[in-house]
C-alpha cells in the first residue's frame, strides 16, 4: 500500500478514515478539498487544480482523500489501493451536519450553515456519481486492492484488523 485513494460522497467519513490510515501507515495525506478550495471560499481554476494534482500523482507515496469524480480515472491509474465509502445518503447528510461549526484539517474554512447545492450533490451521488465510480473500479480492478464499505463500522473493522 503506497498510493491510496479514499473516495465516496461527502459526509461518509472519508477524511476521518484517511487520518487514521495516515497515522497507521505514515503515508503522506493529501486532501483534495485543500487543493480545490481557498480560505476565502473561492476555488482555484480547473487547470490549476489539475496541474497540482498531476504533480502529486507523480510522488511515490500518498493517501488521497476526496471524491472529485472528474479526476477519478486519472487518479486510479497510478494508485494501488482504493477505499470506496458507499454509505446511505442519510448517514452522509448526518455526517456533514455533525461537523458543521468545527474547524477541520481537511477544509480551509469552517462550514457554518447548510448549503442547499452541496446537500443536493450528496443526495444525487448514488444515482449520478456512484454508477460511474463502480464502472471505473471494475475497469482498473487488476493490480489494485479495492475495499468497499457500506457502513463506517466496516471501515473501522478493516482498519483494526489490517496488517499494515
Amino acid at each position: 500500500m503506497k498510493r491510496v485513494l479514499i473516495i465516496g460522497p461527502s459526509g461518509a467519513g472519508k477524511s476521518t478514515f484517511a487520518r487514521a490510515l495516515r497515522d497507521r501507515t505514515g503515508l503522506p495525506l493529501i486532501y483534495l478539498d485543500m487543493l480545490w478550495h481557498r480560505p476565502d471560499r473561492t476555488t482555484v481554476t480547473r487547470e490549476e487544480f489539475d496541474e497540482r494534482l498531476s504533480e502529486l500523482l507523480r510522488k511515490p507515496l500518498w493517501i488521497m482523500d476526496g471524491d472529485y469524480s472528474r479526476t477519478l480515472e486519472t487518479r486510479l491509474i497510478p494508485c494501488d489501493t482504493v477505499f470506496l465509502f458507499d454509505l446511505p445518503v442519510e448517514e452522509c447528510l448526518a455526517g456533514v451536519e455533525s461537523r458543521r461549526g468545527r474547524p477541520r484539517e481537511d477544509m480551509p474554512w469552517v462550514e457554518t450553515e447548510e448549503d442547499p447545492e452541496f446537500t443536493q450533490w450528496i443526495r444525487s451521488f448514488p444515482t449520478e456519481k456512484l454508477p460511474r465510480t463502480y464502472e471505473l473500479l471494475e475497469k482498473y480492478r487488476e493490480g489494485r486492492e479495492i475495499h468497499i464499505f457500506h457502513t463506517r463500522a466496516e471501515a473501522w473493522d478493516w482498519l483494526k484488523g489490517a496488517k499494515i
